[in-house]
């Protein structure tokens, strides 16, 4: 029937109102459809159409018992390709893929005559060209012909895919992320997000996550959806992932059970900058695109499981270092306990004979032999101390000491203990108040790690303390027994209070009396205290105070045996290393034809004192105590040699240099360091700040009393006569150094005198061990006595040393040396071939050059090519051998 034919008058407006559909449905040849021609349409037929044609919201009618459709422009592109072809087709023809899922829902509306509700209907479509997974939110109702029969089907429907979708990507991201949690072994981590996608195969129908190695190879940690030995277990790159085919895997997946043919491979990033972790190559559903959303979901996955990766990663390597750490502290723990251990027998040894000395032979030793040798007994009763402390810590930590509980007078106790410092805070012009009433009941403490605690308190109390006082105070509050010590000092800054009990924590810039401590004293406390189930506090504010309080509980006895204690005396003295209190008898007086005056700046008072025995004979000796004390006595009056520890509280020793150099009226005054500090490293720095000597703990006396000779001499311009040979005893020549091993011989340089013999060196330090063995060789054969060759040895070669060293831009890279011997007169040159960054003088060039001058004459000539050191030793009977 033609199209003209089919509108008639009463039924041209059947179509009507201007859609695409409506446009079609005129045109279309009804009467070829089971329908039949416009014209014999019944009025309900009729109606229907015009209602779904009206309507924006998608519908379709199916009339007839061969379900002829009727749709709208909305259902149009719910169908794609399907339509136009739909139109007048029959519903289960043109929906055959998914009739399977719409029969029952259709018949059941058209034979109960209800309409149904079905939100999220799983339809497959191929309005694509592929098997698409669909979801609709659908209703089914019966259409009704002119009768009241039912005549058809009318549904309503609304596509849900994207969302449907959506929240199951969403579902599984949240299910990986849960997988991943914060797992330390990456592998483990791999496989439980293999798990969390296989649970919901949907998306991601097979998955195989690899992780880089050492090497960067990229290596399969976890496969789920396939078999593992259908994929390569080690790649190269990525790009060799790529090129494993999906359709070869013989996998199914979708919610069809389709083949999959297709695989994405995505890099696991490592962060911004950085390497990637691993590469996950994941299955693609064969009913969805691989559209944007879909690749964004992978990119989405690929970065849980990458952060995933990097924290696994991250942990691990925290972990690993946290237990090198504690290695690392064990370690150090051990060598602490085997240095103390070792130290413990040599100290035996020392402080043993020293005290027998001074109990057997009473009043029979000189003032000075008694004084020196309670030097050295404090001195040794102090490292003890240090000894025993590392040694308890160490056993603490390890967990072999246990407090030993015994019922004490606490009380009692504790204010003997406080009465132990009492003289040195006097000393230190400081008030020391002891309040310690009788506690209602004796306390259970272990009385050896007690006298720790309150002798540790207080001896620190004092040493950070300089106006005002000291409180002692001890309370019974309930079960338990609280002690305070209280201070007027310099007080804690509050960001270093929380690790103020950890071991070797020291509060930096903070004044005190000495810079001595090993920073044990409070974390031992805190241990001790904690062996009682007690605990440590402080409470400070930086230019008012601080007080330490400690608690424990009364407790109950463990044994009634008291162990024996240490003399009070001795207790005292190894806490305070700054007190004053010990001082030299027969104080030797300044001799007359001294070499200068040398102030002394130590905070350790019997360093101070050990200084001044040492160099009374030939310097006379003013000290003080810090850099500030120093610089007042400075501006007394100006001493000819400054000597000074570096550590120290207040200005330390390179405060008292920059004070010394920003003044013109001190700025050549010389500058001596003597300090604990050893090494290169400390060397250098004190160089480039200015000092003209540098000489590390411990040192040998004689060794100090040439560099301060020489350091005098420099200063003045001019070589001092030698004092007399009364003036102070010569000490002990330092041993002499093994023999070295063979090394390469340098070549000679060309043409010298004949009196003369040269040689060439590469200008590195392995020229020294040949320059030595050489030149040792030469001064044997020309017959100079083991003691000036063994001077000259030294000289020379710490001359060469520097020459190696310091030379800087060196025109030939070399260092020249020649040796001349006639008549017993020794000359040595040697000569580099750079410039030398002057100090404050030009022979200040290293450590031997100042010692060789006390034994030899030196003489350096710098230039713009290079610098000759001379050193001259004259024939034994001209009255000036270097000995």
């Amino acid at each position: 029937m033609s199209a003209d034919a089919a509108v008639g008058p009463d039924t041209g407006s059947v179509f009507a109102g201007g859609s695409e559909n409506g446009r079609l449905m005129a045109a279309f040849d009804w009467s070829a459809t089971p329908v039949g021609p416009v014209a014999g349409w019944p009025a309900g037929l009729r109606h229907a159409v015009r209602t779904v044609l009206a309507s924006r919201f998608p519908m379709i009618l199916t009339w007839g018992p061969q379900y002829t459709q009727f749709y709208n422009d909305a259902y149009a592109t719910l169908i794609g390709a399907k339509h136009p072809g739909a139109i007048g087709d029959d519903l289960r023809v043109t929906l055959a893929e998914g009739w399977a899922a719409l029969k029952e829902p259709v018949e059941h509306a058209m034979a109960a005559r209800e309409a149904s509700w079905i939100p999220q209907l799983l339809l497959l479509l191929e309005r694509a060209g592929y098997r698409e997974e669909t979801y609709f939110t659908v209703s089914h109702a019966p259409a009704f012909g002119d009768a009241g029969e039912v005549a058809g089907m009318h549904a309503v429907c609304t596509e849900v895919t994207r969302q449907v979708v959506a929240e199951r990507r969403q579902r599984l991201l949240h299910a990986v992320s849960t997988a991943a949690g914060r797992r330390e072994d990456e592998r483990d981590l791999a496989v439980q997000v293999c798990r969390a996608l296989g649970d919901d195969p949907l998306d991601v129908p097979l998955t195989a996550v690899y992780l880089t190695d050492d090497g960067g190879r990229l290596r399969r940690a976890a496969v789920t959806g396939v078999d593992a030995d259908r994929l390569p277990a080690v790649a190269a790159t990525a790009e060799e992932l790529r090129r494993v085919d999906a359709a070869a895997l013989g996998v199914a997946g979708g919610p069809f059970g389709d083949a999959v043919t297709d695989a994405v491979v995505l890099p696991l990033s490592g962060g911004a900058g950085r390497e990637p972790v691993g590469a996950l190559l994941v299955g693609v559903n064969p009913n969805r695109a691989l559209d944007d959303e879909y690749r964004t979901f992978h990119e989405l996955l690929a970065g849980q499981v990458a952060g995933a990766v990097v924290d696994a990663r991250a942990y691990a390597a925290e972990r690993a270092r946290a237990e090198a750490l504690a290695e690392l502290d064990r370690a150090k723990t051990t060598f602490f306990s085997d240095v103390s251990h070792e130290l413990r027998t040599p100290l035996t040894l020392l402080l043993a004979p020293i005290t027998d000395a001074l109990a057997e032979s009473g009043g029979g030793l000189p003032p000075a032999v008694r004084d020196r040798l309670t030097l050295a007994l404090r001195n040794g009763q102090r490292l003890k101390r240090l000894v025993d402390d590392l040694l308890e810590f160490v056993s603490i930590e390890s967990g072999r000491t246990a407090a030993v509980r015994v019922g004490v007078d606490l009380a009692a106790t504790t204010a003997e203990l406080a009465g132990v410092l009492r003289a040195a805070a006097e000393r230190a012009g400081l008030t020391l108040t002891v309040d310690c009433p009788p506690l209602p009941r004796p306390a259970a403490v272990d009385p050896r790690m007690w006298e720790k605690v309150v002798l540790n308190l207080v001896a620190n109390a004092v040493k950070y303390t300089f106006v005002g006082g000291i409180g002692v105070r001890l309370r019974a509050e309930g079960d338990d027994v609280v002690l305070q010590v209280s201070d007027t000092g310099v007080g804690i800054p509050a960001p270093e209070l929380p690790a103020l009990f950890e071991r070797f924590h020291r509060v930096t810039d903070s004044p005190a009396r000495s810079r001595e401590g090993t920073g044990l004293g409070l974390a031992l406390v805190r241990e001790l205290v904690g062996l009682h189930g007690g605990t440590v506090d402080v409470e400070s504010e930086p230019g008012v105070g601080s007080t330490f309080t400690v608690r424990l509980p009364f407790g109950e006895p463990d044994t009634t045996e008291v162990p024996p204690s240490v003399p009070a005396a001795v207790r005292g003295a190894a806490l305070t290393p700054w007190d004053d209190g010990p001082s030299w008898s027969d104080r030797p007086a300044a001799p007359t034809g001294v070499l200068g005056t040398v102030l002394v700046v130590d905070d350790n008072a019997d360093m101070r004192a050990y200084l001044t025995r040492l160099l009374a004979p030939s310097w006379t000796v003013r000290t003080a105590a810090d850099g500030e004390e120093a610089l007042r006595d400075v501006a007394r009056s100006r001493p000819d040699v400054v000597l000074t520890d570096v550590m120290m509280p207040g200005v330390d020793g390179f405060g008292l240099l920059r004070a010394l150099r920003a003044d013109p009226d001190t700025r050549t005054v010389p500058v001596v360091m003597l300090t604990a500090r050893a090494g290169q490293e400390a060397a250098v720095e004190g160089f480039d700040a200015g000092v003209d000597d540098y000489l590390a703990k411990p040192f040998e006396s004689a060794e100090l009393l040439g560099r301060l000779r020489s350091v005098l001499e420099r200063s003045r311009g001019r070589r001092a006569p030698a004092p007399p040979a009364a003036a102070a005893p010569i000490a002990p020549r330092p041993p002499r150094p093994r023999a070295e091993r063979a090394a390469s011989v340098p070549a000679p340089v060309p043409a010298a005198p004949a009196s003369a013999t040269a040689w060439r060196f590469p200008s590195t330090p392995a020229s020294i061990p040949p320059l030595r063995r050489r030149l040792r060789a030469l001064l044997a054969d020309a017959g100079l006595d083991e003691d000036r060759a063994y001077d000259l040895l030294l000289a020379a070669c710490e001359a060469a040393t520097n020459a190696v060293e310091h030379a800087q831009d060196p025109t030939e890279p070399f260092v020249d040396v020649r040796v001349a011997v006639e008549d017993g007169a020794v000359e040595i040159a040697v000569r580099d071939h750079g410039q030398w960054r002057e100090r404050t003088a030009s022979m200040d060039r290293g450590r031997g050059s100042m010692l060789m001058s006390a034994f030899a004459d030196v003489v350096a000539t710098p230039g713009p090519t290079g610098t000759t050191v001379v050193i001259r030793s004259p024939r034994p009977s001209d009255g000036d051998t270097a000995a």
